[in-house]
């Protein structure tokens, strides 16, 4: 019960987040609809393997304001690292993770338990804009919002 309330709960932020993206491209100027059709990748659950991407995670809103994670992804497993802010020195337990893209520019990942599958992190990253949403359960003001640095970019790029 714990569990499918915080994928409700992650589901929920994920749509916010694309929501909130899409009313600013509703409220653009009629005469935009003018210019050449633009084209969105399908949607699809295809996984991303993100292994050899480390990103550095700088919160400036929320629940990790002050703090800065760097994210060490690998074959299925990620580990957070506090590397700036009152968190710094706290070890956190390598995570298992899905990766699947929102677009060209954006995906979106899910750290879970390994032992429960259990929803630990949920992430909207922005690769172009540099921006992370976070969704962290465990307490009643769970998200966080800031910028992020891509530390190692893996020569196979962005993985489809």
């Amino acid at each position: 019960m714990i569990a499918t309330k915080r994928v409700r709960l992650a589901a929920a932020f994920a749509v916010a987040a694309l929501l909130s993206g899409g009313a600013a491209v509703a409220g653009t100027p009629a005469a935009a609809s003018a210019s050449p059709a633009r084209h969105y990748p399908p949607v699809s659950l295809n996984r991303l393997n993100l292994q050899g991407f480390v990103v550095n995670a700088k919160y400036t809103l929320g629940r990790n304001t002050g703090n800065t994670f760097q994210q060490a992804y690998a074959s299925g497993t990620v580990l957070g690292t506090p590397i700036a802010g009152p968190n710094v020195g706290v070890k956190f337990p390598t995570e298992d993770y899905v990766a699947v893209p929102i677009s060209d520019t954006q995906v979106y990942i899910t750290w879970l338990d390994p032992a429960t599958d259990a929803i630990v992190d949920v992430f909207v990253m922005n690769l172009q804009a540099h921006t992370v949403y976070d969704y962290a359960p465990g307490s009643s003001t769970p998200e966080s919002a800031g910028y992020i640095t891509i530390v190692k970019w893996p020569a196979h790029g962005f993985p489809r």
